[in-house]
């Protein structure tokens, strides 16, 4: 919490009622804040305040508010601004008074309002009495109380009309005032103090006239005239530049005066006391923010640090992190908590210059200034003015804030030497130079800090309104605290725009850094100031990083990415995470937060020349993945006739000693290799790029199973199959539709399933494919198995078995021999269909491919299970199960318990049963769809009904019914016969493969 205003206000009581304009709009009661709610209901405030008692009508007030584009009931909109007004006020509320269709706020007593902007006239007009009276020195100090009411933008993020035109003339008269009191330090002699302070108001308001010719009477007085006659050179030729006139004549008059050496130039000197100089007290820390927001332990860290010391060292405390992420708006917020323990002043200095580190010799220069040191005793040299610092600082509590540091060199010199004085610091690399530091790194908020800082700007009740909305703009804001600050701000200017305006535009992601724009704030331009410091080579890898759509990237992945070994690849990474552009989560593995990674790519289409460099750098990265994955698919299928059909890698991939290894690989890189293969498909990359594409999603079938990929998966098989018809290539369309209707299946979308594979098998045919040809038919096969089409079924199995042994593909030719037994078996051909189960599992052990093993196992027992050798069946699934397990393949494993638990029902272990269909929906829970989750918990009713759990069953079976009627499937009718309810008219039912 802020502190409460007036400090130099004598007359605060503990009861009164004090309100605040020079700065945000604010009420306080003694040193409790009152709640004065959105910005539209402190808007409402300031205008009252401002009209000092006067009644202002409610048109009058509309007009304020809202300018020319009122919402539609901005009558009730504005009673319940002021409901909420009186409310807050308590028990001042009669202060504010409804009469003649408006408002006002007037005292109760015979006191005027307590209102900082009342307090600071009554402290300028006092300073010009005293002034007219010759006391030079009483009006400069009631001119220091009045400028010390100020915080910050006088009516701070209000918006409207009156506001704006009133935060005009309050920021031109502060102007007027800091003016008036800097002549009177001319006057005193205070002119080497005077020129740091105007040197920094000049550089502020170029254009002001009287600023610049205090400047240069001031620098003039300081022994200074080349720089005083160089401040008149600079003013002319801005002004010709900027407005095409000349200076002013008393300006043109001051520059032949100085030219002249002028003696009625020189001013008094400074005046002296009899006792002992009293040291400047330098406070020149920026206003702190009224919306602050960060996490309390940060706080609290740092609060500790910089006032804990055993006097032995000097507190230094470092914030870093990337740019827009809040480091100086924390490091001000501290400082005002701490600075009542350094009385010696605050010291605060910007070490960033458009882009360019700031000279440490500059800096110290100006820190000497201000703490009183005669320019004739300032030495040349950082070293010499390092230690002329130092004494300075001996036996003082001072505070020194230093901001965007470039590097550790640049911050030495400037940090106090002795016990007392502290050092707060903030830059985007990490300073692991700096030795004896606390370092804080400044992460992005919370979705809940994030969510806090948007709703103090923009105000409770508009959020409120639309919080979904608001959750989509500050998600799309990355949780950055200067993006949120840029979209609330804009949203608080934008009278008619809702929440939801503002993320819709959000919602176009290649406009979006476009968006995040607001009078001078910018998140491009932030990440230009830190885009600048790279070097070329460091600037072209966080381009082409910028391309690759994964969330993450490995570091061998980068390394392809950009055309270097893993070695250099690697270094010149970590050189990024140093500038805080990279984040490295982990070792090994790289990431971007998604507003860089968006200004990345935008200058990757800007400065890559020429454009196929962005194209190259994609195909590097996909036979990467290419190449890996094949690595991955022998490790696990050694053999497989699958890798003499499908594209070769043009460059290698990673190498792995283990299927262990090649698991964790394929977990930890699915949504990249989904990423990769779906850019494969955008405009601008060569055509034979889909096939290289299609071909590594073949190999990455796994991704099937976890169901967080899953719709990603048919997402991207769709898109390849789209732009492979698009592009006339009838191959990889074939293998596209073919892995879609896989997807469906997954899915539990069969009638979708079936029109993929049938146009896989068409397509497949019509290019001579192998590997879709073998695969189409058998898919079929599976569907029209699934749908109890038994004949059908058989057919397309044999076929298959034909196109696999044609194409000496063993592993298909199990595949195909375990689905036939199946078939087989439904058409009552026992013998047969055993010897084919037998002969595929031979097939399968002879390969020595554990998952495909697992398959095998899993499809012969089915049909083991079917034909009534229950013992025989259940060998099989636990071998299965075992295997499932070792590859990871979680819904497998599901659907394995599920065929025990129906193995143990049927010999009459309904117990067993009942518990293994448990442990099968905790399986699909995660991976499985619902319509396999309801068949599951139709065999648990069954197994609970045998148990004696009748009322459990009862449940069970109408949770499965539920979904059933959800999903429109025709298996709700058997459960609602279980239920005794009458059954509704659907198709047959479809039966788990």
């Amino acid at each position: 919490m802020s502190s409460p205003p007036y400090r130099s206000t004598p007359d605060a009581h503990q009861n009164s009622v004090r309100f605040t304009v020079l700065g945000p709009v604010r009420a306080w009661r003694g040193t409790t804040p009152l709640a004065a709610g959105s910005p539209q209901q402190r808007t409402l405030l300031a205008t009252l305040l401002l009209r000092g008692g006067r009644t202002t009508t409610a048109a009058e007030l509309v007009d304020a508010l809202w300018g020319e584009e009122p919402p539609h009931a901005a009558l009730a909109a504005l009673r319940t601004y002021a409901s909420r007004l009186r409310k807050a006020l308590g028990p001042d509320a009669d202060i504010l008074v409804a009469e003649s269709g408006g408002y006002a706020l007037r005292p109760l007593g015979d006191q005027p309002l307590d209102l900082d902007l009342a307090h600071a006239e009554t402290y300028a007009a006092e300073a010009e009495t005293a002034r007219a009276a010759g006391d030079h020195h009483a009006a400069r100090e009631l001119l220091n109380s009045a400028l010390a009411l100020w915080d910050g933008e006088p009516l701070a993020n209000l918006a409207g009309p009156y506001a704006d035109n009133q935060r005009t003339r309050l920021e031109e008269w502060h102007l007027s005032l800091l003016e008036t009191r800097l002549e009177l330090d001319l006057d005193l002699g205070n002119h080497t103090e005077a020129v740091l302070e105007l040197t920094a108001l000049t550089t502020a308001h170029p254009l002001r006239e009287r600023l610049r010719e205090l400047l240069m009477l001031a620098l003039y007085r300081s022994g200074r005239q080349a720089e005083a006659l160089a401040v008149f050179a600079d003013t002319r030729r801005l002004l010709a530049d900027e407005l095409g006139v000349d200076p002013a004549p008393t300006l043109a008059a001051l520059h032949q005066r100085i030219l002249t050496a002028d003696p009625e130039l020189a001013g008094p000197a400074p005046r002296k006391t009899d006792g002992p100089a009293t040291p400047v007290v330098p406070l020149h820390l920026p206003a702190t923010v009224q919306d602050f927001v960060a996490p309390d332990t940060v706080l609290a860290q740092l609060h500790d640090h910089l006032t804990t010391t055993d006097g032995l060292f000097t507190p230094v405390a470092a914030i870093s992190g990337m740019p827009g992420v809040g480091k100086t708006t924390l490091a001000v917020h501290v400082a005002h908590l701490v600075r009542d323990r350094f009385p010696d002043g605050q010291l605060y200095a910007d070490l960033q210059d458009f882009h360019v580190p700031t000279d440490p010799e500059a800096v110290l220069g100006s820190f000497l200034r201000a703490l009183d040191t005669p320019e004739a005793h300032i030495p040349d040299g950082v070293h010499e003015r390092a230690a002329r610092y130092r004494a300075l600082l001996a036996n003082r509590r001072v505070l020194v804030l230093l901001d965007n540091a470039h590097d550790a060199d640049q911050v030495r010199p400037l940090l106090p030497g002795t016990d007392g004085s502290a050092a707060l610091i903030t830059s985007r690399p990490h300073l692991a130079g700096l030795d004896g530091a606390r370092f804080i790194h400044l992460d992005v908020m919370s979705p809940d800090q994030a969510l806090t800082l948007f709703t103090r700007i923009v105000g409770e009740q508009r959020v409120t309104a639309e919080l979904e909305a608001a959750k989509e703009v500050v998600h799309a804001c990355g949780h950055l605290p200067l993006a949120i600050r840029i979209a609330a701000a804009r949203l608080t200017t934008r009278r008619t725009w809702t929440v939801s305006t503002l993320a819709a535009k959000f919602a176009d992601v290649s406009r979006r850094l476009t968006e995040l724009r607001t009078g001078d704030l910018a998140m491009d331009t932030v990440m230009a100031t830190a885009y600048s410091r790279l070097r070329p080579h460091q600037a072209q890898a966080f381009r082409l990083l910028g391309l690759a759509d994964g969330t993450d990237i490995s570091l061998a992945a980068a390394a392809a990415l950009l055309g270097r070994d893993t070695d250099e690849a690697e270094d010149l990474l970590e050189t990024l995470v140093d500038t805080a552009l990279l984040q490295s989560p982990v070792p090994g593995r790289y990431r971007f937060h998604n507003l860089v990674r968006l200004y990345a790519r935008a200058r990757a289409e800007r400065d890559e020349d020429p454009p196929e460099a962005r194209s190259a750098a994609l195909t590097r990265l996909l036979h990467h993945y290419l190449a890996t994955a094949t690595d991955a698919h022998e490790l696990k299928c050694p053999g497989d006739r699958l890798l003499d059909h499908l594209t070769q890698a043009t460059r290698p991939g990673t190498v792995f000693t283990s299927r262990s290894a090649a698991l964790d690989w394929l977990s930890a890189e699915g949504g990249n290799l989904l990423a990769a293969v779906q850019q494969a498909t955008t405009p601008g990359r060569a055509a034979h790029e889909l096939r290289a594409a299609i071909d590594l999603l073949f190999l990455t079938q796994d991704l099937l199973g976890p169901a967080a990929l899953l719709p990603e998966y048919e997402q991207t098989a769709r898109t390849l199959a789209e732009a492979a018809q698009e592009a006339g290539d009838t191959p990889t369309e074939a293998r596209a539709r073919l892995l879609l209707s896989r997807a469906h299946a997954r899915l539990g979308r069969f009638r979708e399933a079936e029109i993929q594979s049938r146009a896989a098998l068409t397509l497949g045919q019509l290019a001579d494919d192998p590997v879709v040809r073998g695969r189409a038919l058998n898919l079929r096969g599976v569907e029209a198995l699934t749908a109890h089409r038994l004949t059908a079924a058989l057919t397309y199995f044999t076929k298959a078995l034909d196109a696999f042994r044609h194409d000496g593909d063993r592993y298909g030719e199990a595949a195909a021999l375990a689905h036939q037994s199946r078939a087989l078996l439904g058409l009552g051909r026992k013998r047969e269909s055993l010897a084919a189960a037998d002969h595929a599992l031979r097939h399968y052990r002879g390969l020595g491919a554990s998952v495909r093993l697992a398959h095998g196992l899993y499809t012969t027992g089915v049909t083991l299970a079917a034909a009534g050798r229950l013992d025989a069946a259940r060998s099989r699934y636990t071998e299965a199960l075992a295997l499932f397990h070792e590859e990871r393949q979680s819904l497998w494993a599901g659907l394995t318990l599920y065929r025990l638990a129906e193995a143990l029902l049927e010999a009459g272990e309904p117990a067993e049963a009942a518990r293994h269909a448990e442990n099968a929906l905790s399986a699909l829970l995660i991976d499985g769809a619902p319509w396999r989750r309801a068949t599951v918990l139709v065999t648990l009713g069954h197994a609970l009904r045998a148990a004696g759990r009748p009322e459990r069953a009862h449940l069970t079976w109408q949770e499965a019914l539920r979904i059933f009627t959800t999903l429109r499937a025709p298996e709700a009718d058997d459960v609602r016969a279980l239920l005794g309810l009458p059954a509704a008219r659907t198709p047959a039912a479809a039966h788990l493969p």
